[in-house]
């Protein structure tokens, strides 16, 4: 698989629009009920998803995509640096980051029937180690926030 999805992107736009549909630019959270497409190592296989959306009566599907933008990697590499137990590893996975900046990472489809979102999703590898490392501070963040370590709660 590449390591920028803008073309995939551009290809999706141009198929859900040749089959008549609109596209809606949204994120599709974790909070709505959902079901996720199983692509069975297909990367084709968000053509079905497009055309079963179709079959189902959508007039519409939802589209987000995530480009790794520099402002937010420098604020992660800043996050680690400051994190109470930085890792020299998660560091140099930060820096070579750089080298997808400005790549297209992540791609959700979506499209709803009878309350609940069909979702389609797809990432690179670099924005899934991307993710890795923000949930990474996101947790020493947690944990300087709410101001409890182990030893106090015994």
């Amino acid at each position: 698989m590449s390591d920028d999805l803008s073309s995939l992107k551009d290809d999706m736009n141009a198929f859900i629009l040749g089959h008549g549909l609109s596209r809606f630019q949204g994120y599709v959270t974790e909070d709505v009920h959902s079901v996720m497409w199983d692509p069975r190592d297909n990367p084709e296989s968000w053509k079905d998803f497009v055309e079963l959306a179709k079959k189902a009566g959508s007039e519409f599907l939802s589209m987000d995509e995530e480009v790794l933008q520099r402002d937010e990697l420098d604020y992660l590499v800043q996050r680690l640096q400051h994190a109470n137990y930085p890792s020299d590893e998660d560091m140099d996975e930060a820096r070579w980051l750089r080298n997808h900046v400005g790549k297209t990472g992540f791609i959700q489809l979506g499209w709803p029937h009878q309350g609940i979102m069909f979702l389609y999703e797809v990432s690179t590898e670099w924005y899934e180690r991307y993710q890795h490392l923000l949930d990474l501070v996101e947790d020493f963040g947690s944990m300087a926030i709410d101001g409890t370590d182990l030893d106090d709660e015994r």
